[in-house]
């Protein structure tokens, strides 16, 4: 019997729980827990982490997993190490819908850089006004040029104080529109935008608008993942599972 286990946080997350719902498919579907609010799921659902590599395989066995999708945001990339080593001592089987990369078109100014060091180095020197599209977890490293004017867009609330001496934080959850984020940067005078390559129609918007008012763009690469099955759509994940059955002795 086929026991799903989905690694979520995504839109397409959130797709694959609902085509899973519809099915007679035993699945639980798993929240990393770094939003105080995350969105329902019409599957039974679990909050937190596993405690690494050996709390992940330990959980599978205990609650006899088959099968995990890998759907977790692309820059969540321990967590995507962690079900790859995980699995394989398990012998569960493991696939990722991974939505494809952003490419640039005509038009945009786009600067690639390999991490969030890279992105704080590719700042100018002298002040800028820059939309800091990250998320909180990685906020920290830009402060070494304080200089700059940060515009935050979270989930959530900060807990606490943001760890950047010149910032303002709007609370907002997506999908935006071009509109929307076009009228963001023309109001906050956005000079420079820094987004990670996460991908995904829904998050695109800031690129979209950042291509219309001719703004630079520091495009921070997706972190390297073991090798393992990947597909891109919801359908196609669902393939894979009838195509791969549960383990023999499972």
């Amino acid at each position: 019997m086929t026991r799903l286990l989905i690694l979520g946080g995504t839109t397409e997350a959130s797709a694959l729980a609902r085509a899973v719902a519809a099915t007679e498919i035993a699945a639980i579907f798993s929240y990393a827990g770094r939003t105080e609010c995350p969105v329902t799921q019409p599957l039974p659902t679990r909050v937190g982490g596993f405690g690494g590599v050996d709390g992940l395989a330990a959980y599978l066995r205990d609650e006899r997993v088959t099968h995990v999708i890998d759907a977790t945001h692309p820059f969540a990339a321990q967590m995507s190490r962690n079900a790859v080593e995980a699995c394989a001592g398990t012998g569960v089987q493991l696939c990722a819908l991974e939505r494809p990369a952003w490419m640039a078109g005509p038009g945009d100014d786009w600067y690639h850089v390999p991490d969030i060091t890279g992105a704080v180095t590719a700042l100018p020197d002298d002040p800028a006004r820059v939309f800091l599209a990250i998320g909180k977890q990685t906020l920290a490293p830009f402060a070494a040029k304080p200089q700059h004017h940060y515009l935050l867009r979270l989930v959530d609330p900060p807990d606490g104080a943001l760890p950047l001496p010149d910032a303002h934080a709007v609370i907002a959850r997506g999908p935006f529109s071009e509109a929307g984020d076009r009228a963001l940067m023309r109001d906050h005078r956005i000079s420079h935008v820094v987004a990670k390559n996460a991908g995904g129609a829904g998050a695109a918007a800031k690129l979209q608008a950042a291509r219309a008012l001719g703004l630079p763009v520091i495009l921070i690469d997706r972190p390297t993942v073991p090798p393992r099955p990947v597909r891109a759509t919801v359908a196609e994940v669902m393939g894979w599972i009838a195509d791969h059955p549960a383990r023999l002795g499972e």
